[in-house]
């Protein structure tokens, strides 16, 4: 049976993230996460049914860790509803993400996985259509400029710029980086859109 203490609980799945993002998901065992937790050996199987729990466990604490805090929401409810607003807004979304590092590279490990293991694809598939569908909701209540297409294509390029930081982070400098999350608010969001033919 499962215990049920859910500060320790939380403390392996957060070992569990790290795990994912230094050795990848091959090197996650039961084992290597009570050692990342710092808990006797035995600990994380006495919380999880199998390795396909920990994943999944894994998998939803990750965003769980990327929400922005109330003090970011509350500031973006508050900003004006302007282009200088909407690049800052992304800007911090990018730098939230990209600060979670570990965070970010165990979601990509998941991904990968998640295409191995129904379990887990339908776990993230949920949440990540949940942050979607959260997102674009937000956007539409906050009166911000752009459309629900707008924050979709908004979410795919910057999760990609993401990627590119935390895996080959010479490719953009700092500058490029911000420079890029400037020209997708321009162009996605302010762009003039262009005439039927």
């Amino acid at each position: 049976m499962a215990r049920r203490n859910d500060e320790r609980r939380a403390a392996l799945v957060d070992a569990a993230i790290e795990v994912l993002a230094a050795e990848g998901a091959r090197g996650l065992t039961f084992r290597a996460v009570d050692a990342g937790a710092g808990v006797p050996t035995g600990t994380a199987s006495n919380y999880f049914a199998n390795r396909d729990d920990l994943l999944t466990q894994a998998g939803a604490r990750v965003y769980e860790r990327l929400q922005p805090d109330e003090a970011t929401m509350e500031a973006t409810r508050t900003a004006p509803r302007d282009k200088e607003t909407y690049t800052r807004i992304m800007r911090e979304l990018v730098g939230r993400v990209s600060g979670f590092r570990t965070g970010y590279l165990a979601l990509l490990e998941l991904r990968l996985e998640a295409t191995r293991r129904p379990a887990l694809r339908s776990v993230l598939t949920e949440r990540v259509r949940a942050d979607v569908d959260a997102n674009v909701s937000f956007h539409e209540a906050s009166g911000l400029p752009g459309d629900a297409m707008a924050v979709k294509l908004l979410m795919l390029t910057l999760n990609w710029l993401i990627v590119e930081q935390l895996t080959l982070p010479d490719v953009f400098s700092e500058e490029e980086r911000e420079a890029l999350v400037t020209a997708a608010v321009d162009r996605i969001v302010f762009a003039d859109p262009s005439p039927e033919e």
